[in-house]
């Protein structure tokens, strides 16, 4: 706080109610270290330009500087168990075939023949394929990306076979994840993520959970701010009042890391602070088994004189998903079943670490269209003690479908994302016809909004590669 003034410093304003780590650290099972460290710092408060979301040349701008130098998620390892197995990532303009070449080994070649440039393998495909061959003439490569066949060879005698190998992108492997990077001078994935999130990332061990729902639909709004539709619990209230009973949306914590990577937490089992005169410990359990809602499947736990509806709601999820899973969960903190953890590494991947709530969520933008984004969504759980699961395919929803629509989709759930993105065509026209340059943020709850665009400024500036947050406040 400001002597002089008695006024708070900018950043430094916080809800009044109890703070997300006071939350937690009244649980009986202790939350994780990872949780429990707080990394916010104050960037700033001017106005973000709103050319970022309305220029297609910005738009290009991003598909030459920012997409080509970034480390990316392309796939899960699961999505390619067996040599000869692929998966097709695309970006954008770009394309990569994800290929296991060897039973340790993964490639990601550019998807494109060197003959006359057709897609070897078609867009969002996935398979096996012995080889790499060309549908129009019938070039061929080995996995490796070595060329394996040129028809009618003997017309091709000006080649170097050697010169002939199919370009690839970076490719290493973390959490269960192949990330893939088109820039040969770009720093290792360690590097880019920092030493904080990449602790935490190997702490949740995701190599160990596999995907077991998988939904993809398109939007009508620029890829960043469908992002950053989901960077904030400050719009729980208007965009979902249906969860406030028992969520902590204004008093979530917010964290920014290095240059790659934030995150915030948000409380389940406790009353919005908004919402208090209004809502008991009885309300909570009551908002958790309403209808096709319901996190419990419709059983109700009884609450006891003293109680806390939080505990009792840990103690029955932790039941629960030991059921499904066939896991024992007695080690698992009460927040890691309730929370939301959400973080961003940059560009475009979300991941939700929990336990009742693991799930991915990557936003890629149409390359034909700077206001539509493709949205994924992927639910995960442990991998079963047997060893044996199937990875979901992708389901691919229509415009004017609905996620509850999606198989195996949480009605409930589906409807809190439809709520998520059903504001995204008014705010991509909104900006359009705004008569104001830029969107106003607040310093802590969009503190991640911002964070965001000082990395996508320093890419498009062509800045040197740094991990450090310092560096993108110069």
């Amino acid at each position: 706080m400001n002597v002089e003034t008695g006024k708070l410093e900018p950043g430094a304003a916080r809800h009044p109610a109890e703070s997300t780590q006071e939350i937690i650290a009244r649980d009986r099972n202790a939350a994780p270290a990872w949780a429990r460290d707080e990394s916010y710092r104050y960037l700033g408060s001017e106005d973000v330009s709103k050319e970022r979301y309305t220029s297609a040349d910005f738009a290009k701008g991003e598909f030459d500087r920012l997409w080509p130098r970034t480390w990316q998620m392309a796939c899960r390892e699961d999505h390619i168990p067996e040599i000869g197995d692929y998966y097709v990532y695309d970006i954008g303009p770009y394309s990569f075939i994800v290929v296991r070449s060897d039973e340790d080994e993964i490639k990601a070649h550019y998807n494109a023949c060197l003959h006359r440039g057709t897609k070897l393998k078609p867009s969002a495909s996935e398979g096996y394929s012995p080889s790499i061959k060309c549908p129009f003439h019938g070039w061929s490569w080995n996995l490796d990306g070595s060329l394996a066949e040129i028809p009618e060879n003997w017309d091709f005698a000006h080649l170097d076979d050697r010169k002939m190998c199919l370009p690839q992108a970076r490719v290493e492997r973390l959490g269960g994840f192949v990330w893939v990077n088109m820039d040969p001078q770009a720093p290792s994935l360690a590097d880019y993520l920092g030493e904080t999130a990449l602790s935490h990332l190997k702490a949740w061990k995701l190599e160990d959970r596999y995907i077991y729902l998988h939904v993809q639909k398109s939007y009508p709004a620029n890829w960043k701010l469908t992002m950053e539709a989901f960077m904030e619990a400050y719009h729980v209230g208007d965009t979902h009042p249906q969860v406030a009973p028992a969520n902590g949306d204004v008093n979530s914590q917010y964290d920014v890391y290095d240059a790659h990577v934030d995150r915030f937490i948000s409380t389940l089992g406790v009353v919005s602070p908004k919402l208090r005169d209004r809502y008991s410990e009885a309300d909570i359990i009551e908002n958790f088994t309403l209808g096709d809602s319901s996190a419990l499947g419709g059983s109700r736990p009884e609450l006891k004189e003293g109680e806390r509806a939080r505990q009792v709601m840990a103690d029955m999820f932790r039941a629960m998903f030991e059921r499904a899973s066939d896991t024992d969960l007695s080690h698992v903190s009460d927040t890691e079943l309730l929370d939301t953890y959400s973080y961003t590494f940059f560009p475009n991947l979300f991941l939700f670490p929990g336990i009742s709530l693991p799930m991915i969520y990557r936003f890629r933008p149409d390359a034909r269209d700077h206001r539509r984004t493709i949205y994924e969504v992927m639910f995960m759980r442990p991998k079963p003690r047997s060893g044996s699961f199937e990875t979901a395919p992708v389901q691919v929803l229509e415009d004017r479908q609905s996620f509850a629509e999606a198989e195996g989709m949480d009605p409930g759930f589906g409807r809190i994302l439809d709520q998520d993105t059903d504001n995204l065509f008014a705010q991509q026209e909104g900006l359009e016809a705004s008569a104001k340059s830029g969107i106003t943020l607040a310093n802590y709850q969009e503190i991640r909004i911002r964070h965001f665009e000082m990395t996508v400024d320093s890419y498009m500036a062509g800045a040197p590669f740094s991990a450090k947050l310092e560096d993108l406040q110069r």
